[in-house]
């Protein structure tokens, strides 16, 4: 996925059983999708946020 923050940058999360570190996916009844855990990039523009039921909310 793109980074939602807008500076463009890929984010490759895995979840593959057994890959760590490892996000959890589930896909609402509408098609939205909410990862578990946060995503928190350490490198670039280190965003910090959720995907809850296809929204994005920044962690402050």
């Amino acid at each position: 996925m793109r980074c939602p923050c807008g500076c463009g940058d890929m984010i490759e999360l895995m979840i593959l059983r057994g890959a760590r570190p490892r996000w959890d996916i589930s896909i609402d009844k509408a098609g939205h999708p909410s990862l578990h855990p946060s995503v928190w990039r350490k490198s670039g523009c280190r965003s910090h946020f959720w995907v809850r039921e296809g929204r994005i909310l920044w962690c402050e």
